[in-house]
């Protein structure tokens, strides 16, 4: 994709942004944009780049750092499945960690972060509702998780991260998103510095805004249809979907 189709679809996206801002209230200073990446060239988040965009989402750690090594001056969020031998390259390779759920996990995150690197911003996968497939902390466990998280070093929990259920109609989606945004304030009332509420995607962002998010990750209808070949790390298949 060129740098002028990807411009045009950023404007695109951006107006639709500022809409749904206007809509609910909201500063769109305040609503970021996470290009998803992943099963795209790097050829595309190159163009995505000099078009203007500055922050990138990818599921799948082999082909991220592929382009990661071929992009400069860029933030990348790690948003995938997160399993413990990709740690390493994870604390390593990207600037956000967003889908962290577990205690072993963020350790490891923790410890593996290169000393001269800033801290690795950390987002924990919330779950608020028990439902057969969906990953993420169970709401009931979540102020454990993020009080231990906090205090680990080289590490700086800025929020949550949310992955709805497929199908949901729109009154679902919107609940789930306000359940969401309701555990977070949570966390912000019992101390925590968050800042970062990622949820809302291609087809929901405009309700994503609606109920709180700050940042929305969008594949998609940035970058297109994307290839469904499966990538090169292990257990790929078991990654959860983005955008």
């Amino acid at each position: 994709m060129t740098v002028t189709a990807i411009t045009e679809r950023l404007a695109t996206l951006r107006a639709r942004v500022l809409q749904a801002c206007r809509q609910a209230g909201r500063d769109p200073g305040g609503v970021a944009i996470v290009g998803v990446s992943k099963r795209h060239p790097p050829a595309a988040v190159r163009a995505a780049r000099a078009a203007g965009l500055h922050d990138f989402g990818e599921n799948y750690v082999q082909e991220a750092v592929a382009k990661i090594t071929q992009t400069t001056a860029a933030c990348w969020h790690f948003i995938g499945l997160m399993q413990a031998n990709k740690t390493r390259a994870i604390a390593g390779h990207f600037d956000w960690a967003q889908t962290v759920t577990s205690l072993q996990l963020a350790t490891r995150l923790s410890a593996q972060r290169p000393f001269h690197a800033p801290e690795l911003q950390v987002c924990l996968q919330v779950q608020p509702e028990p439902a057969a497939g969906r990953g993420g902390v169970p709401a009931a466990a979540l102020a454990g998780l993020a009080e231990e998280v906090a205090a680990l070093p080289r590490l700086r929990l800025r929020g949550l991260m949310f992955m709805p259920l497929a199908g949901l109609d729109e009154a679902a989606l919107r609940a789930e998103f306000r359940r969401v945004h309701g555990l977070y304030m949570e966390l912000r009332e019992l101390g925590h510095e968050l800042d970062t509420l990622s949820m809302g995607m291609s087809d929901d962002l405009e309700l994503a805004i609606a109920e709180g998010s700050t940042m929305l990750r969008v594949g998609t209808a940035l970058f297109g249809a994307r290839s469904h070949a499966t990538p090169g790390d292990a257990g790929a298949s078991r990654e959860q979907e983005g955008p």
